[in-house]
């Protein structure tokens, strides 16, 4: 068997992963700050002591990354399996990465307006995706 290099679209599905393990890190090491190490090794019975406003907002955009990923982890495996990465998918997979990446610190930091632009830009690299795959 040959090693054939991995494409655009399925390099990002890799780091996508870390994207989703950085995302939980953040949101629960902020809510043990906020809640206590005891609460998050503990059974969690009970209404939970509510959120500060940085690990609210981590809990949020982990809510909001992982609304769209499956759609980028379909859209990035069907790519691959038809053969079809490259181009407009390629382009529209650095996107969407890029895009989740700046997300972070945005809705962390409680930036209007161009959080909100940089979440359209990660839908647009989903639909790039997809008008490739179609």
């Amino acid at each position: 068997m040959t090693d054939m290099p991995l494409s655009t679209e399925l390099v990002l599905l890799g780091w996508s992963v870390v994207l989703l393990l950085v995302h939980v890190a953040l949101q629960g090491q902020l809510g043990t700050l906020d809640r206590g190490a005891g609460w998050n090794a503990g059974p969690r019975d009970g209404a939970p002591k509510p959120l500060g406003p940085y690990a609210g907002r981590a809990e949020r955009a982990s809510a909001n990354f992982r609304e769209t990923y499956p759609a980028f982890v379909a859209l990035a495996l069907g790519l691959a399996v038809t053969g079809r990465t490259g181009e407009l998918g390629e382009w529209g997979a650095l996107l969407w990465f890029a895009a989740r990446i700046a997300y972070i610190p945005l809705y962390l930091l409680g930036v209007p307006v161009v959080r909100s632009l940089v979440w359209g830009l990660s839908l647009a690299g989903l639909l790039m995706m997809l008008l490739r795959f179609l």
